[in-house]
């Protein structure tokens, strides 16, 4: 057993697990927020729908939340562990970031979602939107000393190389290295697209089984704007990102592309056999590529050349055809959310996306997608690093620990895969229980779905019979 694949095995299924909760809860976050705005200002009147929506999505939320807290502690343990030698190296630089997130950004977090939870009807409705305000910012303010750490390992900057470690020259070109932008926006993204999706998701299996209609029929409109709009903007943040690493990690965004040899005018590969680690292996056959247009998305000029892996010595490259594979169908996953949010947005736009029966089992089955995703896009970034784990500084098998063997290294994994087994199993048992019960009941309303008065003005899907209200016959035409 080797030492440093055992511990990437296991700091790939830690960071994968956690980062799983925290993108979620950024994006359930922003949504939470946006309910209560929605429920302050009493919106088209419907103040007391958004009011029963908010509570429900901030307990999903709190236990998404609870669990990514649970699994990020065991993460920042594991630099002390498995790697003592790039924590000895870059802790000046890489530790500050993850103390300030834990003391600034998960304390604020923390604290006004226990407002959110355990405040209502003793706070202020002024001061339940502001608890929601700073929730979001919170998680927001997580993710900033997440992607400032893990950036620096990306593209470091403001430092120098002193007694054998990193000591901090400039902070703000430490902090605001050149991949820090880039990649916080499309994380940020991404999560508020997942966040969309789970709302989504739900408010159309509702929609479906004919449950909690006045509350889905409010929400769902709203989860399908922000899941349009995350979807579009995860394009661009990720052209962006893409720019960035054309710039200044050839050797990753031409692992990405599986691109051998420099080339003017690169195209973008559709879609193709997977390329391997030695290019006279690479398999031969059908591809599907568009001439030219990669030089055009890396350098805004048709004709750029696109630095190949040629121009690197053999050690440096990363796993090219996980590379390749993660990236691509990153892009496909995105491409299909993108798509069906397209179609959800004219059946929006037409009002009749109550009756596209089809369309909402898509967006259920969907639910799942950006989650997928955004593991695919870590993965692309951390697998497209290596073999640096600083890059071009540090390489990661200098900062395995030393003192740690392979065995308890393969213990410990297989204790985390229990632990998570345990928490995950957990977290659906609870949220499951969560959606079969739902939101709360309008006041004085039986539960039951048929019972649950429409939208002013909107008419029954065809083939259902007009809803009765709580206190008497359905209401008249007039």
């Amino acid at each position: 057993m080797d030492a440093e694949l055992l511990a990437r095995v296991q700091f790939a299924l830690t960071i994968g697990f956690h980062f799983f909760f925290s993108s979620i809860s950024i994006g359930l976050g922003a949504i939470v927020l946006a309910l209560e705005t929605a429920r302050w200002r009493n919106v088209r009147g419907r103040g007391e729908v958004y009011d029963r929506a908010a509570v429900f999505w901030t307990r999903i939320f709190a236990l998404t939340f609870a669990v990514g807290v649970a699994t990020g502690i065991t993460m920042e343990f594991q630099f002390g562990t498995n790697w003592a030698s790039f924590s000895a190296f870059a802790g000046d630089i890489f530790g500050p970031p993850l103390a300030a997130e834990g003391m600034l950004a998960f304390f604020l977090e923390s604290t006004f979602l226990g407002v959110l939870l355990f405040g209502r009807g003793r706070v202020s409705s002024r001061v339940r939107w502001f608890a929601a305000l700073m929730v979001t910012f919170g998680t927001l303010l997580s993710g900033v000393w997440i992607i400032i750490a893990n950036s620096w390992m990306q593209t470091p900057a403001g430092f120098e190389v002193i007694d054998g470690k990193a000591r901090l020259t400039d902070f703000l070109a430490a902090a605001l290295n050149p991949s820090t932008v880039p990649r916080y926006l499309h994380t940020v993204a991404s999560a508020l697209t997942a966040g969309a999706f789970a709302v989504l998701g739900v408010c159309a299996w509702y929609v479906l089984k004919k449950k909690h209609r006045d509350m889905t029929r409010t929400v769902l409109p709203l989860a399908l704007v922000l899941a349009f709009v995350g979807s579009g903007l995860m394009f661009a943040t990720g052209d962006m990102s893409g720019k960035q690493v054309a710039s200044t990690q050839p050797a990753k965004f031409a692992g990405m592309n599986g691109l051998y040899q420099t080339t003017e005018g690169a195209p973008v590969t559709i879609w193709s056999l997977p390329p391997t680690q030695d290019p006279a292996k690479a398999p031969q056959g059908p591809e599907i590529e568009i001439g030219r247009l990669l030089s055009f998305l890396a350098f805004g000029d048709w004709n750029a050349p696109v630095v190949g892996l040629a121009e690197f010595p053999a050690d440096d490259w990363p796993p090219i055809t996980m590379s390749f594979l993660a990236y691509h169908n990153m892009v496909l996953l995105g491409t299909a959310m993108l798509l069906v949010m397209l179609f959800g947005a004219w059946y929006l736009w037409r009002g009749s996306i109550w009756r596209r029966t089809t369309w909402l089992r898509l967006a259920v089955i969907a639910t799942p997608l950006p989650a997928i995703a955004i593991q695919l896009g870590w993965a692309t970034a951390e697998i497209g690093r290596q073999p640096w784990i600083v890059y071009g500084v540090m390489r990661t098998r200098d900062g395995v620990s030393k003192a740690v063997p392979p065995e308890q290294v393969a213990i410990s994994i297989g204790l985390l895969v229990g632990m998570y087994v345990l928490l995950g199993g957990l977290w659906l048992y609870l949220l499951r229980r969560e959606l079969g019960h739902g939101p709360t009941p309008p006041p004085g309303e039986s539960p039951a779905p048929d019972e649950v008065e429409p939208i002013a003005g909107e008419s029954p899907p065809p083939g259902e019979s007009p809803p009765r209200t709580a206190n008497g016959p359905p209401p008249s035409a007039d």
